[in-house]
This record gives C-alpha cells, sequence and structure tokens, in this order.
C-alpha cells in the first residue's frame, strides 16, 4: 500500500474541504465545473489502464466463486439498494438515485487493498475485477432506467451520451496506449501502469474539489445529507456482509476465498458512479454528493470488517 492509497480517505475528506472553501470565491464557483469531467476522465483512463483484462479467463475458471459474487453484486445487491432507499430515502429522491448508483457499482480498486489486509484469495479477487468492471459499465445505465426510473423520468439520450463520454472514450484510450506500447512492455508496466495507478487518487480528489467548488454555497447549506444517507448505508454494509459470511459457508468457501467474496461484494465503485452522475444529473448536486459521502462512510466500516475477518480467522485456527 502506497502512501496515497494509505491516507486515501483523509485525502478525500481535505478535497472536500478545499473544494467547499475555494467555492466561497465566486469567480471559482461560477469556473470550476468545467474542470470535473476532464479529472474524472484522467481518473477513468488510469483505472481502465491498470485493469488486467488478461484476467478474465481466470475468473471464469472458478465458477463457483464467480457465479456467487456475480448473483450477489449484480441481482441481490441493486434490489437491496432499491429496497433500502424506499425506506429511508423516499422523500430525498436525490439521494436515492445517487444511493442506488453507488451501491450497483462493486469496487476495482482498493477492495484488493482490504482483501490483502484480511490474508484473502487476492489473485482470486484480482481476476474478477475486470468481470466486476465490464458488468458494471454495461448493466448501469439499465438499474437507472430500472430502479431510478420509478424515482424521476432519466433522459436515455442523456444517459447514453454520459455513458458514451465518461467511460467508453477513457476505455478506449487506454486500450489504444497498450497497443501503442505493446513492443515496449516493459516501460507500460513498469513506468505507465504505476504513474496512472498512483494518480488516481490524485485526479479524483481533484474532481472532487473542483466538484465541491462549483456547488459550494448549495453544498455547505446540505450537510444532513451525511446524517440521511448513514442509515442505509450502514444497513447496507451490515446485510451483506453476513450474507456473503452465510454464502461461503454453505458453498465451503476456505478463508482466503471468503474474504475474497465479503470484499467484493462490500466495496463499492464511487468514481465510475460519480462520472455517470456529473454528467447525467448537472441539476441534481445531491445525486453526485451522495457518491463523495458514500467512501467517506464506507473506508472506515472496511477497516472494521477486514479486522473482523482476521479475529475469524484466528477463531477457526484456534
Amino acid at each position: 500500500m502506497n502512501l496515497l492509497e494509505k491516507f486515501q480517505t483523509l485525502i478525500i475528506i481535505a478535497a472536500v474541504g478545499l473544494g467547499l472553501l475555494l467555492g466561497q470565491v465566486s469567480l471559482i464557483e461560477q469556473r470550476a465545473e468545467s474542470f470535473i469531467i476532464p479529472f474524472l476522465l484522467l481518473m477513468l483512463y488510469g483505472l481502465f489502464l491498470s485493469i488486467p483484462l488478461g484476467e478474465l479467463k481466470k475468473a471464469f475458471l472458478n465458477i463457483k466463486f464467480l457465479g456467487t459474487s456475480a448473483i450477489i453484486n449484480f441481482i441481490w445487491t441493486p434490489l437491496l439498494a432499491w429496497g433500502l432507499g424506499a425506506i429511508f430515502l423516499s422523500d430525498h429522491p436525490a439521494l436515492w438515485i445517487g444511493f442506488i448508483m453507488l451501491m450497483v457499482t462493486p469496487c476495482t480498486d482498493w477492495y484488493l487493498v482490504f482483501t490483502a489486509i484480511a490474508k484473502g484469495n487476492v489473485s482470486l479477487a484480482t481476476s474478477v475485477l475486470p468481470f466486476n468492471l465490464i458488468l458494471q459499465v454495461l448493466l448501469l445505465p439499465l438499474y437507472l432506467l430500472i430502479f431510478a426510473g420509478t424515482i424521476e423520468t432519466i433522459a436515455m439520450g442523456t444517459l447514453l451520451e454520459s455513458v458514451i463520454l465518461v467511460l467508453l472514450i477513457p476505455f478506449s484510450f487506454a486500450h489504444l496506449t497498450r497497443f501503442l506500447f505493446k513492443k515496449r512492455k516493459a516501460i507500460f508496466d513498469n513506468k505507465v501502469v504505476p504513474f496512472f495507478a498512483q494518480s488516481q487518487i490524485v485526479f479524483l480528489s481533484l474532481a472532487i474539489i473542483a466538484m465541491f467548488a462549483s456547488q459550494g454555497s448549495y453544498l455547505m447549506g446540505n450537510f444532513e445529507v451525511i446524517f440521511i444517507l448513514l442509515v442505509p448505508i450502514l444497513l447496507y454494509f451490515f446485510l451483506n456482509y453476513f450474507i456473503g459470511r452465510i454464502a461461503a459457508r454453505m458453498l465451503n468457501f476456505s478463508y482466503e476465498d471468503s474474504v475474497s467474496l465479503n470484499l467484493t461484494i462490500l466495496a463499492r465503485n464511487s468514481p465510475v458512479a460519480l462520472a455517470i452522475a456529473v454528467t447525467a444529473f448537472p441539476e441534481q448536486p445531491l445525486i453526485a454528493l451522495a457518491l463523495v459521502i458514500g467512501p467517506l462512510i464506507e473506508l472506515p466500516i472496511l477497516v472494521l470488517v477486514s479486522q473482523a475477518l482476521l479475529v475469524s480467522r484466528r477463531s477457526l485456527k484456534g
């Protein structure tokens, strides 16, 4: 874990604070919005560049693990997110949409760190990473139309335009880069990929600064959003933690594989959802705000989960 990853939560909190501070300057507030999408595109370019798509074949070799994680991530979790939103966020439709967008996108980066901390099967968790990324990119527009469409009307054209802009463009450029460095694989693997992998948190933080600066005056009056989202987010992690534990026990997973399953179905991929939210819902900053607040709650929970899993490992050995 490098220094940036180690202090990721603090960096995001600092970015939120700096954005709010800069947003009090009217000139910055008026122009900050134009920087959000470029920074998010750079962040997603780095994400797609560092995804080992060659590992996709390995994921399909473990049908039991792949099938279990796919069912929980892409069938059970969207239904759970909609249900929790219906109970706790029905009076806040924008937050409900943001909550759904957060919960239907499995993580593609820091869950590997917590898998390693909890002594899980990191190679297995890595092998399903490209599968999760591709499936969430394909299914997110569908989830928005099915679930968010019941909350508020969503224009299909705007949604497709957002997906093309923030996902297909960086994805295509990442693959073009791979092609251009085909004969210089050592430079690509040892220089290019590590640089962009470590820079993702920087670009994400710059996007968050720009977003909060552009909505500084509005967001300063909406800090109660954290408390509105706290209960459904905590319930999501609580329920999915035990769903993962029960599924792993029923399927006789080893401790290492059960850790990989737990972290794969718990950690969420807010940057991808945030990129789409900013472009598809520019008039509703609360949707994006929900996607920024989510990780602030999520990261401490993942720390606790990884420690709880280690405790269960010691009890198994004892």
